[in-house]
C-alpha cells in the first residue's frame, strides 16, 4: 500500500489538520479509558517537535447534526493535556466559521488546539464538499490518524483529502502495516476467533474469513444461530431463527475452502442475564428449555485452546459470552489468557480489535498480552471483510489540492 508518511512531507512550521478519534468512553464528564488518546501521542510529539500548529479534529458520539452540550469535546481538553504531560491544549468552540478560524489563527508554533465536535454539523456525516472545503481552509496539510473512523466517507475523513496534501499519522501507519499483514504475509496456520451477538451483523465477515482462515472459532450468541441450524435445541438463548439457511451455507462454504469451523460443545446456561444469576454447565444437546446460553463452557474452552495451539497467527473480534455480566465473562477471560500465553511464548502472533473486544481485554487486564490491539471497531471489521476503507483510499490517492492559499496566522 502506497501512501505518504509524516516523513514524506515538509511539515516544519505548518498548520496541520489532524483527524483523530477522540470518541472515548466517558462517565460523569471524565474519560474512563484513555487508550485512544495515548495512541495519538507519537503523532502529536512528532508534529509539535517540528513546531507545527496542530489542529485536532474529532467527532464524539451521535449528536444528530446539532449542538448537544453533553456531547461537547471540551471535557477532553484536560485529558489530552494530561496525556501530553501537562502541555497546554487550547479549545475552539466550533470546528468551522469565525470561532474556529480565530482559534487556529491564534496558535503559535508547537501549540495545539482541539476544535468542537464535528458532528454538531450535519454536513460532516453527509460528506458535504463545501463543509470539507471550509475545514481544509484552516490548515496547510491534512494528517489522518483515525483508522478507526476511516470506514466512513465523512467530510473530515475523505473530504479534506480532496483539498490538501495528505499523510498518515503514526497510529494510522501502524494499523495499516499490521492489518495488511494479516492477509499478505501472516504465518500460517491462521485462526480467527469471532464472537458477538448476531450473525447478520458479521455475515460478510464470516463469509470472507471462510476464504482466508485455516481455523474459524465462533462464539458468543452468534454461535447459537449455528447450533440451532445444526439441529440443537438452544432453549431461550438469543439466536437468529431466520438465518438457519445462511448459517448452513457458511458451514458448507468453509468445508469447501478447507477452513475448519469450531463451535462450542458446551455452554453456561442461566435462566436470567443478571449478575451472579444461578447457572449450570450444559452440553449443547442438553440446554434446559427455560434457560439461555450466556457463555461458552469449559469443554469448549479446551476445544478452542487445542485449535488455537495449531495456529501461528490469531485474529480476535468479539467476546464469547455476555462478558459485561459476571460470572458470564469467564469464557472470554479464559480464552484471552490462553492467547496471551501463546503470544508470550512466541508460539503465535495475536491481533485483536473491535470495541467490545478491547473492553473485554481491558476488563481481563490483558490489553498488553496481545501482539497488537487495534483501536478500531467498525473499521477493523470492514478491513477483515476485505473491504477498501474510504479513508484509506483517500490516503492512497495522496491528496488533491483543489484550493489555493494557506491558512493565515495572526
Amino acid at each position: 500500500m502506497k501512501f505518504s508518511h509524516l516523513e514524506d512531507i515538509d511539515l516544519a512550521g505548518k498548520t496541520i489538520l489532524l483527524r483523530t478519534d477522540l470518541n472515548v468512553p466517558m462517565q460523569g464528564g471524565k474519560v474512563t479509558d484513555h487508550t485512544r488518546i495515548l495512541r495519538l501521542l507519537p503523532t502529536l510529539d512528532y508534529l509539535t517537535q517540528r513546531q507545527c500548529r496542530v489542529v485536532l479534529l474529532s467527532h464524539f458520539d451521535r449528536p444528530g447534526g446539532k449542538f448537544v452540550p453533553s456531547l461537547s469535546l471540551a471535557p477532553l481538553v484536560d485529558a489530552v493535556s494530561a496525556a501530553l504531560g501537562g502541555r497546554e491544549v487550547k479549545f475552539g468552540v466550533d470546528c468551522i466559521g469565525p470561532a474556529a478560524r480565530d482559534a487556529v489563527n491564534k496558535l503559535q508554533p508547537g501549540e495545539i488546539v482541539l476544535l468542537e465536535n464535528l458532528r454538531f454539523h450535519p454536513e460532516e456525516e453527509t460528506g458535504d464538499a463545501p463543509f470539507a472545503r471550509e475545514l481544509a481552509s484552516l490548515g496547510d496539510i491534512f494528517v489522518n490518524d483515525a483508522f478507526s473512523c476511516s470506514h466512513r466517507a465523512h467530510a473530515s475523513i475523505t473530504g479534506i483529502a480532496q483539498y490538501l496534501p495528505v499523510a498518515a499519522g503514526r497510529l494510522m501507519q501502524e494499523e495499516l502495516q499490521v492489518l495488511t499483514g494479516i492477509f499478505s504475509d501472516a504465518q500460517k496456520p491462521i485462526g480467527a476467533v469471532i464472537g458477538g451477538a448476531k450473525v447478520s451483523s458479521k455475515l460478510e465477515l464470516l463469509e470472507h474469513l471462510t476464504q482466508t482462515m485455516d481455523i474459524l472459532i465462533i462464539g458468543g450468541a452468534m454461535a447459537n444461530t449455528f447450533l440451532h441450524a445444526q439441529g440443537h435445541a438452544v432453549g431461550k438463548s438469543l439466536y437468529e431463527k431466520g438465518l438457519k439457511a445462511t448459517a448452513l451455507k457458511i458451514l458448507r462454504q468453509a468445508e469447501k475452502n478447507e477452513c475448519r469451523i469450531v463451535l462450542p460443545i458446551d455452554v453456561v446456561a442461566a435462566s436470567a442475564l443478571q449478575p451472579q444469576a444461578p447457572c449450570t454447565i450444559a452440553d449443547i444437546d442438553a440446554i434446559p428449555a427455560e434457560s439461555m446460553a450466556v457463555d461458552v463452557g469449559p469443554a469448549s474452552i479446551q476445544l478452542f485452546s487445542q485449535a488455537l495451539a495449531e495456529c501461528k497467527t490469531i485474529v480476535w473480534n468479539g467476546p464469547l459470552g455476555a462478558f459485561e455480566t459476571s460470572p458470564f465473562d469467564a469464557g472470554t477471560i479464559a480464552l484471552a489468557r490462553i492467547i496471551a500465553s501463546l503470544t508470550a511464548k512466541q508460539r503465535a502472533h495475536s491481533i485483536a480489535g473491535g470495541g467490545d473486544t478491547v473492553a473485554a481485554l481491558t476488563h481481563a487486564g490483558l490489553t498488553q498480552g496481545f501482539s497488537y490491539l487495534s483501536t478500531a471497531g467498525g473499521a477493523f471489521l470492514e478491513w477483515l471483510e476485505g473491504k477498501t476503507l474510504p479513508g484509506v483510499a483517500a490516503l492512497m490517492q495522496g491528496g488533491h489540492p483543489h484550493i489555493g492559499g494557506k491558512a493565515t496566522h495572526g
